[in-house]
């Protein structure tokens, strides 16, 4: 897992690049980033599965928030980014989310 941030110096916004390698998604077949910038939409942000079987998307990010986040496999379970920035309990599910600081 691993998050890659680059920020723009012309708009207050920073593209974030999320990605799942195959032994971390557990081979599984589909991969949806979800979380706080989204409204937790378990479907409006698919993840491309590359050749190699990782999972990547880049989505842009206001700067100066944090974001709650995870990953939804298969459509049955999920997943924690163990790169993230952060975790916090969530009582949803009484777990924890991964946090993306930009």
């Amino acid at each position: 897992m691993s998050i890659e941030k680059k920020y723009l110096k012309t708009r207050n916004v920073c593209k974030v690049t999320f990605k799942l390698s195959p032994e971390e998604s557990g081979e599984a077949q589909t991969a949806f980033l979800v979380g706080e910038f989204n409204d937790w939409d378990m479907s409006n942000l698919p993840m491309k599965k590359r050749k190699d079987g990782t999972f990547t998307i880049t989505i842009d990010l206001p700067v100066g928030h944090n974001y709650q986040f995870r990953y939804f496999l298969d459509n049955e379970r999920w997943e924690n980014d163990w790169s993230a920035d952060s975790y916090c309990y969530s009582e949803f599910g009484n777990c924890e989310n991964s946090v993306v600081d930009v």
